[in-house]
């Protein structure tokens, strides 16, 4: 989080246009100035003089009215990760502020870039209990990457500016302005909006130190077995192709987290697949065998790690990330290489020498091909009689060719969309990562498919985290988005009734989940569906979904207690994950 200060930021010069109007005109303003086009957001008393403002600029700026809050942060988070921008998201003072501290979180995890404004009492009204006052500022704080509280109107154009600033800057997140009801209706001079470049005591991007690439490229030129970890910070540094430069060069196997997926297509032949707790066989296996541990832009989870004083301990650790907070927190560090990525890796591609590592390669593959006799075989193309969700995910390669964005909740069908999803393009996988928050996909969806208008998006949801946010039908609805809504129930709490299973003697507390009729509910909200349980109706129903114009609802019954593998047990390091 960064601290509250007041100095002015350097300022980027445009034209200055003096003119007196009211605090949330200046802000509807500023808002178009940084080219935002459009606001999830629901409004209230506390907010309404800047929804009164909008209304003279609805033919600038598109405002998606949701359904709650929560699925206003998590509609702008979709679009700010399938588009590369910063999402934008209003909402009223006390539950309408508290109700954005998930997504908060989330995002904050996440590194997704927000800025987040709500309404606040009067600036008189403060401290004393008034109607829908909470302390926003204090609330927010530890999920945020700086907030601020306006009282006086004045104030806005300044603190905005360096709100996006630091929402898009160095390692994104989200940013929280509070503004409160009198600074919204004050009329002030406002002489026209100049975006910021420099905060001082806020640096952004660390300083790269050339002597830290050299030994990492000495490390690298020297190893018999390196391998490569990646994740998010390829894609937020807008570094794909310098990423594929360097692999390409090195002839290093690279896998990735969750939030990395994408950034390198899946059928490139380094591309040795997921790490993790449900990940690859040979990414966790091989981890404990490299010499050389490479991890680009990922910050060592502990889902991605097990357990820590059995991870990767034969190996020199090379970490390159733009969060000198993340060096040594989690992982010992032999090299550290701060910076952005896409600045660093063409001074480390130009230092390392061309090689193949085929045979190291090959182990990898023939890891796979234990991986694939044992679980995917059977996952993708069963022989039972029910359907399994990894065959759901095939089927739906198959069709979309991996050109769609898939927007996976959390839980099993999660790993499983994570897993076997064919993606050849970056920002196609959007997923809650480090928080897990179930109910994430149906706005999340929603809001990416705002932010990347051309593409396909494809919410793969489970029955219980679709029951938290299904209220966003009514976005849907209301806005006319084309979301498609692939509902993989296996009328379970799936995840945790795994963990009930292998782990707790097959204990089902209060996993065992009851859900309406999904085609209806979406029926209610002028959704097309269906709901299918044969094998047979599969591959022409999902045809049917990604033909149909307009947003489709398909349920797919699924068998109900298929477990999730590989698996690395909690307590457990990554070469000792399970098979079955």
């Amino acid at each position: 989080m960064l601290t509250r200060e007041k100095q002015a930021p350097e300022l980027l010069k445009e034209e200055q246009v003096a003119e007196t109007i009211s605090g949330g005109e200046a802000l509807i303003k500023i808002l178009l100035a940084e080219g935002v086009d459009t606001i999830f957001g629901y409004p209230g008393g506390a907010i309404m003089p800047i929804y009164d403002a909008l209304y003279g600029y609805q033919d600038k700026v598109n405002h998606v009215l949701v359904r709650h809050e929560q699925g206003g942060i998590h509609a702008g988070q979709g679009y700010a990760r399938s588009s590369g921008k910063v999402g934008v998201v209003f909402a009223t003072s006390g539950p309408g502020a508290t109700n954005l501290i998930t997504g908060l979180a989330d995002a904050q995890i996440d590194s997704t870039p927000l800025v987040c404004i709500t309404g606040q009492v009067f600036a008189h009204l403060l401290g004393t209990d008034a109607f829908q006052e909470a302390d926003v500022i204090s609330i927010s704080a530890p999920v945020t990457k700086w907030n601020y509280q306006i009282t006086d109107a004045n104030e806005i154009p300044e603190v905005l500016a360096k709100a996006f600033y630091f929402a898009k800057s160095g390692r994104p997140g989200p940013v929280l302005i509070d503004i409160a009801k009198n600074a919204q209706i004050q009329k002030f001079e406002y002489k026209g909006y100049n975006r910021c470049d420099h905060v001082r005591s806020y640096r952004p991007k660390p300083i790269v130190r050339k002597e830290y690439i050299e030994q990492a490229a000495e490390l690298i030129n020297a190893a018999k077995k390196p391998f490569v970890l990646w994740g998010q910070g390829v894609m937020l540094g807008a570094a794909e192709q310098e990423f594929k430069a360097f692999i390409e060069k090195s002839g290093i196997p690279a896998a990735w987290t969750i939030m990395g997926a994408g950034s390198l297509p899946s059928d490139h032949p380094q591309n040795v697949g997921m790490l993790g707790m449900h990940g690859n066989y040979g990414p966790n296996v091989l981890t404990n065998e490299c010499d050389v541990l490479i991890a680009i832009g990922m910050r060592f989870d502990d889902r991605v790690t097990g357990r820590l004083d059995k991870y990767a301990k034969q190996a020199k650790v090379i970490h390159f990330d733009i969060d000198p907070s993340e060096i040594d927190k989690n992982v010992k560090t032999t090299v550290p290489v701060w910076g952005d990525c896409k600045e660093t890796l063409p001074l480390l591609t130009e230092l390392i020498e061309p090689k193949q590592h085929t045979e190291w390669l090959q182990k990898f593959k023939e890891y796979e091909q234990q991986e694939i006799a044992a679980v995917i075989q059977d996952e993708l193309f069963p022989t039972s009689e029910e359907m399994t969700m990894g065959e759901v995910i095939q089927q739906l390669n198959d069709l979309t060719g991996g050109e769609a964005i898939i927007v996976s909740d959390v839980g099993q069908h999660q790993m499983v969309a994570c897993r076997y999803a064919k993606l050849n393009n970056t920002r196609s996988n959007i997923t809650s990562g480090g928080l897990g928050t179930m109910g994430f996909a149906l706005p999340a969806a929603i809001g990416a498919k705002f932010g990347a208008q051309d593409k396909t998006v494809v919410a793969v949801i489970g029955d219980g985290g679709f029951q938290m946010t299904l209220q966003e039908l009514g976005t849907i609805m209301q806005s006319g988005v084309d979301v498609k809504i692939l509902i993989l129930n296996n009328q379970f709490l799936g995840m945790v009734r795994q963990w009930q299973e292998l782990f707790h003697d097959r204990r089902y507390s209060f996993v065992d989940i009851t859900s309406p009729n999904f085609v209806t509910v979406a029926s209610g909200y002028g959704i097309a569906g269906k709901s299918i349980s044969k094998r047979e109706e599969l591959q022409p129903t999902l045809a049917e979904m990604l033909a149909h114009k307009g947003s489709f609802l398909l349920e797919v019954m699924v068998t109900k207690e298929n477990n999730v593998f590989p698996m690395v047990p909690q307590g457990c390091s990554v070469s000792e994950i399970r098979l079955k």
